[in-house]
């Protein structure tokens, strides 16, 4: 089944570094921000608004990819409830691994997630944390029945 897959938390935290793992365990579709920014969204800034726009069209890209049969998924810091609702319905990765980031006006906005579907921490190597998410994951995928159909 694909899925819509939101990896955020605090700038430094590890998303990217957790998302280049996971995305080839899952086959899916890996947005980034920071590259989607500097080659798609150069007309975004940093306000409240904007961050919302990203979140939007970090989104609409992994709908599109849902869409079209696969799994997308997209890391960024998303630091508001409004980014979120913005991002839309998705599996939620919370990596929680350092207390504040590395810019401060981030920090100051970032709330952290009350809905998520697993909170990444401190203890365990990024392979860790990938393996079980995959593992997690894996769970809700229905098995294939092409062969009872044969």
């Amino acid at each position: 089944m694909a899925r819509k897959i939101l990896v955020m938390g605090l700038p430094g935290a590890g998303k990217t570094t957790l998302s280049r793992i996971l995305a080839p365990l899952l086959g899916a579709v890996w947005f980034n921000a920071d590259e989607i920014r500097a080659n798609i969204n150069k007309d975004l800034g940093f306000s409240a608004e904007d961050r919302i726009e990203q979140a939007r069209r970090m989104g609409w890209l992994c709908d599109q990819v849902v869409r079209a049969g696969l799994p997308a998924m997209a890391d960024f810091v998303c630091p508001t409830p409004e980014t979120r609702e913005a991002f839309g319905p998705a599996y939620v990765i919370w990596v929680d691994r350092i207390d504040e980031g590395r810019f401060a006006d981030t920090n100051r906005l970032f709330v952290a997630p009350q809905d998520y579907d697993v909170r990444v921490l401190r203890d365990g190597s990024p392979d860790f944390w990938a393996e079980r998410i995959r593992r997690e994951l894996s769970r809700f995928e229905a098995p294939d029945r092409s062969a009872l159909k044969r």
